[in-house]
């Protein structure tokens, strides 16, 4: 395997990739989202997310595959009618051991194939962008997006022969960067930026544009107090 700081000598960008979405059971996810939005919709937007999130990848120009890990048999079942393979979180280790599970789960099934893992929460994520980025990933045995605030990761990749290392959860476009990681700057990633933890956050997604499982829920999202 390569080491995280030798250049890659894939610049063939046509190349197709499969992708590890981790989600965790709905009843547990965002979790901060549900102090404003109340927790009768806190999981369907949860699933609203991760179905927009895995449509918008399958329709990407250069992705093979999706591969979901959860443990949730309706988020599974309704990201398996996508077109999505979704597999359970054996590990039951944390995220980042989930997304380790996926990539191995990805690569027995299509060879060493290029991997990379894409958070479930990413609602307006665009297709255009997410290929641009696979594009510039290529070039680099290991490259990552960071969130909108430039603290957590939305996207981490690695390609053929490299393993994906994921070092998820708070501060991690810190601990990506040290681990030589090359961090993707093109210009134009909002939407593959723009995670939704909390009300302003979904917001700000809503002005991008959500995907449509999104947008069928997002009408009476006020803030419970106002309920």
């Amino acid at each position: 395997m390569r080491t995280e700081g030798e250049i890659a000598t894939n610049t063939d960008p046509t190349g197709l990739w499969s992708l590890v979405v981790p989600l965790k059971p709905l009843a547990r996810a965002k979790s901060r989202l549900g102090r404003t939005v109340g927790g009768d919709l806190r999981p369907r937007l949860a699933l609203a997310f991760a179905q927009d999130t895995v449509a918008a990848a399958l329709s990407c120009r250069v992705v093979g595959d999706v591969v979901v890990v959860t443990d949730d048999p309706v988020a599974g079942a309704a990201l398996t009618a996508l077109g999505a393979r979704t597999v359970s979180d054996a590990p039951a280790a944390g995220l980042n051991a989930a997304l380790e599970h996926g990539a191995r789960s990805a690569r027995a099934r299509h060879g060493d194939v290029a991997v990379a893992a894409l958070n479930a929460d990413l609602p307006a994520l665009r297709p255009d962008a997410l290929a641009r980025v696979l594009e510039f990933a290529a070039a680099f045995p290991r490259a990552f997006v960071s969130d909108t605030q430039g603290i957590g990761t939305t996207f981490l990749s690695a390609s053929p022969g490299v393993e994906l290392r994921p070092a998820f959860g708070g501060a991690s476009r810190a601990r990506h960067l040290a681990s030589g990681a090359v961090e993707v700057t093109l210009s134009g990633l909002d939407s593959v930026r723009r995670d939704v933890d909390t009300e302003g956050d979904l917001g700000a997604a809503l002005v991008l544009g959500v995907g449509r499982f999104t947008s069928e829920l997002t009408s009476p999202v006020t803030p419970a107090a106002d309920r």
